[in-house]
């Protein structure tokens, strides 16, 4: 049973900084993809920025050129670095990790609370 256990969450001045861990049982090079979710009060949970077992990344606009995702594989944890945060970044981060079997694997963590203050 694959786990993922996001860490790293908190409150924070509005231009600060975060980093995210998500902690990952098994290999991680097995998953496809791995990414975070954030979700907002009131709003559906929204893709913030995906990494694929090669090393591809990709991110929402909202978040580009701040945020940084990255994987250390022998570690089995994903990362991801927020700078400049804004309000509107406040939200419950959830990590992602998605296998492209047939039918696809989709696993989610827990979450975890990032709160930024203006």
């Amino acid at each position: 049973q694959v786990q993922l256990v996001e860490s790293g969450g908190g409150l924070v001045q509005a231009g600060g900084s975060l980093r995210l861990s998500c902690a990952a049982s098994g290999n991680m090079l097995s998953f496809d993809h791995m990414g975070w979710y954030r979700q907002a009060p009131g709003n559906q949970r929204e893709l913030v920025a995906t990494i694929t077992s090669g090393g591809s990344t990709g991110y929402a606009d909202p978040v580009k050129g701040r945020f940084i995702i990255s994987r250390d594989n022998a570690k089995n944890t994903l990362y991801l670095q927020m700078n400049s945060l804004k309000p509107e970044d406040t939200g419950v981060y959830y990590c992602n990790a998605r296998k492209e079997t047939f039918p696809a694997k989709v696993y989610w963590g827990q979450g975890t609370q990032v709160t930024v203050s203006s």
